[in-house]
């Protein structure tokens, strides 16, 4: 991996992938919205609500997903001083907490009909919450110190200690008892859910996949573009 840590080898690389992550992701969202609102049947019990599932679900795992790679990419920069770990945590933070919203939000759509209210202190509605505030307060402390290492530092161990969080997500919906769903697709003993259903979702979870990989390398090669015209600024006003 460190033949990538050279910014200019990064962004040649990033220049070929991006394009083809791109149409991946649009045709994937094409293939899954398409089955998810058409062809997928309603819930016998939820109707045409359990619909917002094919939005909500993936978007739950993204949010997770995304702190996760958040988490490792601070480690690296922690531990072996990657020069583009740092700059990927930071690209990651955003499309996270954005993800984290979108589940929020989309569970929050699905809650009124199925519970009748629109939020809960449910443990694991609450430990997405607590997810939202960890992504928030990472971006906060990238630009809560004057010099910029050590905002990235700051950051970089608040990420690692929210670690904790994601397996009280994952597993709170056992460990406690919760009015939302038990986990229906990755089980030990296979998925619960129809294969009419569980097509769509899958194809849906790809494709918020590939998205965030697309917004990734956008995002990276735009902080890559920003530290270089930062970086020439700097010499221009001590050059002077």
């Amino acid at each position: 991996m460190h033949r990538f840590a050279n910014p200019t080898r990064f962004l040649k690389l990033a220049a070929i992938i991006q394009p083809w992550v791109a149409g991946i992701t649009l045709g994937l969202f094409a293939i899954g919205l398409y089955m998810a609102f058409f062809t997928a049947p309603p819930d016998y019990q939820q109707g045409e609500s359990v619909r917002i599932m094919y939005v909500h679900v993936p978007s739950a795992w993204m949010g997770m997903f995304c702190y996760a790679a958040m988490a490792v990419a601070s480690a690296v920069a922690l531990v072996w001083k990657h020069p583009l770990a740092d700059v990927a945590g930071k690209a990651t933070a955003p499309v996270g907490a954005a993800f984290t919203f979108l589940a929020l939000a989309t569970g929050s759509l699905w809650g009124k009909p199925m519970w009748g209210t629109w939020w809960v202190w449910d443990a694991r509605l609450t430990s997405m919450l607590i997810l939202l505030f960890l992504y928030i307060g990472y971006m906060a402390l990238q630009g809560a110190f004057d010099d910029r290492a050590r905002g990235a530092r700051a950051s970089a161990i608040l990420a690692l200690v929210g670690v904790v969080n994601l397996p009280i997500i994952k597993f709170s919906v056992d460990w406690w008892n919760t009015l939302h769903q038990p986990a229906s697709v990755i089980k030990m003993d296979g998925p619960s859910i129809h294969p009419d259903m569980l097509w769509p979702l899958l194809i849906m979870a790809v494709a918020f996949k590939t998205y965030y990989v697309w917004i990734l390398l956008v995002r990276i090669r735009q902080e890559l573009t920003a530290n270089k015209v930062r970086i020439l600024r700097l010499k221009q006003v001590h050059g002077g």
